[in-house]
């Protein structure tokens, strides 16, 4: 009788060694990962913010932005393969033009989401529960039209721009992706940032999100206040998806949005949900500790340990690591 081998093996590693060899590369592509992350993230914060509404279905406003970014590419006469030979300036200006489609089409989704899905919902004083549940109903319908209208699989990656070493950091390649990620995410931040508590539209959203019906008496306009609060998010979910284009070319896939979107949303309840600066916070940190969890427990923990350190992190900061709220925002 013949004794069978039975080849065990560990479902679970602990490899600090290869978490120290790695943690530079890890940290570079984290930051960059957690960029998108902080982007998605602020358009579910800023919601949050005036409307205490969790909008799921600002993943599939992401996901349309990378559909906008890649119908823009096929039309401007760019097509799969080799990298096109681009001078920096047309590399700009194409890009630019893809970011400014995605930004639109994505912004007028949102606002499209919030008259047709949200609105009657308002104008019914419906309890939060069925802004929940109509959130998550809305979600699946956009990924089904988008499954409908481009089928299953993603589209063929186009690429304008390759990934080119700038420099290193410690051991690690940092190239152009890199960068052009982690500085367009602080910017575009600051942008928002810098709209909320710096202008008078912004502090109409501030006033709405503290409290809407003495906002109202104060002569503050709430219906344009949410309208520009879901156009704002949906803009940044547009750049967002630009930006992922760029770092994922075959990212466009009418599911795409999934994973993504409950990790942006994780990134902005974990640094604060309702605090911009909490957004950003939360994107990097989660981009990071994702990718550490990928060399230290395998490849197959990635995405279990950044909700691991979500819990852990609301176990003592129920309100996240800032936690100050839209509407306490300073003036």
């Amino acid at each position: 009788m013949t004794a069978s081998l039975v080849h065990t093996q560990t479902w679970i590693q602990f490899d600090v060694h290869g978490l120290a060899q790695q943690f530079w590369n890890n940290t570079v592509d984290g930051l960059a990962q957690g960029g998108i992350y902080a982007l998605i993230a602020l358009g579910y914060t800023l919601v949050y913010g005036v409307l205490k509404l969790i909008n799921f279905a600002h993943s599939e406003v992401f996901v349309v932005g990378a559909f906008a970014t890649w119908i823009t590419f096929y039309l401007l006469g760019f097509r799969t393969g080799a990298t096109p030979d681009l001078s920096v300036v047309e590399t700009i200006g194409f890009l630019a033009i893809a970011c400014i489609a995605a930004m639109a089409v994505s912004g007028a989704t949102a606002v499209a989401l919030e008259r047709i899905a949200y609105r009657p919902l308002r104008n019914r004083n419906a309890p939060r529960l069925v802004f929940l549940i109509t959130a998550i109903g809305a979600s699946f319908a956009i990924q089904q039209t988008l499954k409908l209208i481009f089928g299953l699989n993603q589209q063929p990656q186009i690429r304008l721009l390759q990934p080119e070493p700038l420099f290193r950091l410690f051991g690690a390649s940092v190239t152009n992706i890199h960068i052009i990620l982690v500085v367009a995410a602080v910017v575009l931040w600051y942008v928002a940032d810098y709209f909320v508590n710096r202008t008078r539209l912004g502090r109409g959203i501030r006033a709405v999100a503290q409290d809407p019906d003495t906002a109202t008496l104060m002569g503050v306009n709430k219906e344009r206040v949410i309208i520009v609060t879901f156009l704002v998010g949906g803009l940044l979910a547009g750049a967002a998806a630009m930006f992922y284009m760029m770092r994922i070319p075959q990212g466009a896939i009418y599911n795409g949005g999934f994973l993504l979107g409950i990790k942006a949303f994780t990134a902005a309840v974990l640094g604060g949900i309702g605090n911009l600066r909490g957004a950003l916070l939360g994107g990097l940190i989660l981009g990071l500790v994702e990718n550490y969890g990928q060399s230290l427990f395998g490849g197959g923990w990635k995405d279990v340990v950044a909700f691991v350190v979500l819990v852990i992190v609301l176990m003592f900061r129920p309100t996240g690591i800032l936690g100050e709220s839209l509407g306490k925002a300073r003036v």
